[in-house]
């Protein structure tokens, strides 16, 4: 893929994730902060409001302030640059990698907005049947599931062998003097 098409739907990619997200963070502050969850479908989707000032699940969240920053800030920074330079400069890959590391690019930035700006992620999002709930999220962590998928996808894709169906085989090839 050609760079300026990878730059293309980098930058479309981070407009639109990041702009969902920070607009639908902004809507949860609004309309859910310091209320009670509302639950929908019998309690299987539930948007509630929450700042996370942890990763994932909300971990490293009981680290000192400076070991956290440095980690979930400064080290995450880094890592979204290293992955930006790399979807940048690899010129082999397809439409769904790039379209894949775009989503997790784009959701670690939005997540980086919150942290720099405010110290948490505002996460709204929970879904789940009786005890079985997921963690709270937000778009942005969808974003970069869904990133995740695509890659992965893409990578199982790509290495899956080509076998050619059974019917089409055969075994021993026909000759010209075989044919009557």
């Amino acid at each position: 893929m050609k760079t300026t098409n990878k730059i293309f739907l980098l930058v479309i990619s981070m407009i639109a994730c990041v702009g969902l997200d920070q607009a639908t963070k902004v809507l949860a502050t609004v309309t859910l902060k310091g209320k009670a969850a509302h639950s929908f479908l019998g309690n299987t989707f539930r948007l509630e409001y929450a700042e996370n000032p942890g990763a994932f699940l909300g971990m490293g969240s009981t680290l000192p302030d400076w070991e956290r920053w440095a980690l979930l800030t400064v080290a995450s920074s880094v890592v979204l640059g290293l992955l930006l330079a790399f979807v940048c400069l690899r010129k082999d890959l397809r439409v769904a990698d790039v379209a894949g590391y775009a989503l997790i690019l784009a959701g670690g930035v939005s997540n980086m907005i919150d942290r720099v700006m405010a110290g948490a992620v505002v996460d709204f999002l929970n879904m789940g049947i009786g005890s079985l709930r997921t963690g709270i999220f937000n778009v942005a962590d969808m974003a970069i599931m869904a990133g995740l998928f695509v890659v992965v996808g893409s990578h199982v894709s790509q290495r899956a062998p080509e076998a050619a169906p059974a019917e089409t085989r055969d075994p021993k090839p026909e000759t010209p003097d075989a044919v009557a």
